[in-house]
């Protein structure tokens, strides 16, 4: 009766290996650059084994980024803001953005290799199209409680808040090299990491409040 659910744990575990290989693979080399053999000779196991599973690159892809998307957008769901006041909640979520998108560079390079494509895998996902609600659902109920409040302005929604707070936490990372070679300050400075933080927030903030 136990071999069912051993063999589903090691499917799980075997698909779970072939996605962080992957993940560090596209990340690294983009879409076009990475090579299945790569993968598979990193994970000591064949190119036909991880063809069982995703069914080939363009799907093994694609279920990198669903993979990225998704533990952010969990992230979003699982932080709790019902209890704060609405300046404090939005704080709290842009925060939450920071802390993933300079934890996980890979992400951020998977993003911009993927606008490279013009999103032309993510529109091929599902899974992807669905993964924007959760991320405006939780801005809007905290949007929704600073209007009730007085305290926000009503001419901005919360696509225009996750635009603002996913650029600042993009660029930060995605351009770190370039910008530090121009200016000579690494953005990713753990000295300079909570004054950075405090001027997200500072700043969704103070538009938000701006009336």
């Amino acid at each position: 009766m136990s071999e069912g659910p051993e063999r589903t744990r090691d499917a799980d575990r075997t698909r779970a290996e072939i996605l962080a290989v992957a993940t560090a693979e596209f990340a690294d080399r983009g879409y076009a650059g990475a090579r299945i053999n790569e993968i598979a000779d990193k994970l000591s196991t064949t190119k036909r084994m991880i063809y069982y599973y995703f069914g080939g690159k363009e799907q093994l892809y694609v279920a990198v980024l669903e993979q990225a998307y998704s533990r952010i957008r969990s992230l979003e769901q699982q932080v709790d803001v019902e209890h704060l006041d609405p300046v404090e909640a939005i704080r709290e979520l842009a925060g939450l953005t920071f802390d993933h998108h300079e934890a996980h560079p890979e992400f951020i390079r998977l993003v911009s290799i993927e606008n490279i494509h013009r999103a032309e895998h993510i529109a091929h996902s599902e899974v992807l199209s669905g993964l924007a609600n959760p991320a405006l659902v939780v801005l809007g109920r905290i949007l929704e409680r600073g209007w009730d409040a007085g305290l926000f302005r009503d001419d901005v929604d919360a696509l225009d808040v996750h635009q603002v707070i996913s650029g600042f936490c993009v660029f930060r990372t995605a351009n770190r090299h370039t910008f530090g070679a121009i200016f000579g300050r690494d953005m990713l400075d753990p000295a300079r990491r909570e004054h950075q933080r405090r001027l997200l927030g500072d700043l969704v903030v103070a538009h938000l409040t701006a009336h």
